[in-house]
């Protein structure tokens, strides 16, 4: 991975919240992350695409799902730099309410995608 392709990834707000909220969960869905970001599904489906791109997500299909989380295999030096990103930016208001919403959308299974 090129650190310049990295930061760029990065770079986007909308990018960023959905990292911090799959680095909290450990895997979501789009409609998860559509309901905690309160964001339409489309723009959500085309970061999480190129988060992908990128190489920070890997995806599973399971069913017509399809779950995202961040990729293990990335090299050292991203996940320092995500670690010290998380950590900092979590103390934002936004990405509160975001994790929030989350814990929300989580406590209501089988509701939030049906929808999708």
């Amino acid at each position: 991975m090129m650190p310049v392709n990295f930061f760029k990834c990065l770079s986007d707000e909308t990018r960023l919240r959905c990292i911090l909220l799959l680095h909290q969960a450990g895997r979501l869905c789009v409609c998860e992350l559509t309901e905690a970001l309160d964001l339409p599904q489309p723009k959500i489906s085309r970061h999480l695409a190129q988060l992908r791109h990128c190489g920070l997500l890997t995806d599973q299909r399971e069913g017509q799902w399809v779950y995202y989380q961040i990729n293990d295999q990335i090299p050292q030096w991203t996940r320092s730099i995500l670690e010290t990103t998380i950590a900092t930016t979590r103390k934002d208001e936004r990405y509160r309410i975001d994790a929030e919403r989350l814990q929300s959308v989580k406590e209501q299974p089988g509701e939030r995608c049906d929808t999708f």
